[in-house]
């Protein structure tokens, strides 16, 4: 075989590559490849060096030493745990944060009133949900004018208006004026859906008002016992009302 056939063969070779490490087992260390012998020998060295100064540090500890660990630390059911020390607030800083905590409330409560107060100025309070029935009495002299009594007479409007107790014109205004507003059924039905949901939205405010004074009180009831003054309970804290005391009177110098 000439020098030139084999020249020739070599070049048609292709290169040897070694297999790559997949990256899904990087966690598992170096692979047993020929040229990364030197970067294992590398990493075991320095795990080795790493075990021996913690040996050697584990050696050099002297065991009676005090840290403040030890006196916060216990074993429960042989997990080691450590205890978290209290939080030290004063008396004073106590009725401090009671103070913050009912002018907040009483803030939020005050808001929620006036949040009321302009729903009420929206709404009439009229055919209110819940509500019972409103009653209207007319009073006539004699028995006979009881039996010919004509509600739509007597209130100068027509039939088709009586139960209404808003917005409920009278003859001679529905003659000079044109009727305003919707008159679709469909249209009628879904104001009256709206005002019942603004109805809704005014009785829950009232409700969050109502527990939002239930908590002031209760909190204005906590901070009043931070007082050493004698006291004896008078009637318990309920859902709707704070626990009662009575204090015994000390004359102020």
């Amino acid at each position: 075989m000439s020098a030139a056939f084999r020249k020739a063969a070599k070049a048609r070779q292709r290169p040897h590559r070694e297999r790559a490490q997949p990256a899904a087992r990087t966690k598992l260390g170096l692979l047993e490849k020929k040229k990364d012998y030197r970067l294992r020998a590398h990493d075991y060295h320095k795990k080795q060096n790493a075990l021996r100064a913690l040996q050697k540090k584990a050696l050099d500890k002297n065991p009676d030493e005090f840290y403040f660990k030890m006196i916060r630390a216990q074993v429960k059911d042989g997990v080691h745990v450590i205890k978290q020390p209290k939080d030290e607030v004063t008396p004073e800083q106590v009725k401090l944060m009671r103070t913050q905590d009912i002018k907040y409330v009483e803030m939020k409560r005050v808001a929620e009133a006036k949040k009321i107060e302009r729903l009420k100025a929206e709404l009439h309070l009229l055919d209110a949900a819940g509500s019972g029935p409103s009653r209207h009495l007319f009073f006539v002299d004699t028995e006979r004018e009881v039996q010919e009594f004509d509600i739509a007479t007597h209130l100068d409007t027509v039939p088709e208006l009586v139960d209404r107790v808003y917005n409920r014109p009278t003859i001679a205004t529905l003659q000079r004026e044109t009727v305003k507003g919707p008159t679709d059924p469909a249209h009628l039905k879904k104001l009256a859906q709206q005002r019942k949901n603004q109805y809704d939205l005014l009785r829950q405010r009232i409700e969050r008002e109502k527990a939002m004074f239930v908590i002031t009180q209760k909190i204005q009831t906590r901070k009043d016992l931070l007082d050493k003054t004698h006291k004896v309970k008078v009637k318990k804290e309920t859902t709707t009302g704070p626990a009662i005391y009575k204090f015994k009177f000390l004359r102020k110098r």
